[in-house]
């Protein structure tokens, strides 16, 4: 991981996975699975959406869906008060 990915992060950006089922151009019948992967800030997602934007001009296989998925790896630590105390010598 970069210094950069890192920052992005930090600014809320998170792991965004996004599994893409699109039509064979020749067969239209057949499904293709295309798996894209990268840093996206949710819950806009501009850099799948430019992504899907290129596809839907560039390429000639059309999409029949899209599943997203995103995660953030960076966030706050969570503390939880523990009113017990047990030690092993």
């Amino acid at each position: 991981m970069s210094d950069q990915d890192f920052a992005c992060q930090l600014r809320g950006w998170s792991l965004t996975t996004a599994e893409i089922m699109y039509r064979m151009p020749d067969y239209r019948e057949i499904l293709q699975t295309y798996i894209w992967q990268d840093y996206d800030l949710a819950p806009k997602f501009p850099k799948l959406i430019k992504f899907l934007d290129f596809w839907s001009h560039n390429l000639d296989g059309p999409l029949a869906s899209v599943r997203v998925a995103h995660a953030g790896i960076v966030g706050p630590v969570q503390l939880k008060h523990v009113d017990q105390e047990w030690r092993l010598h």
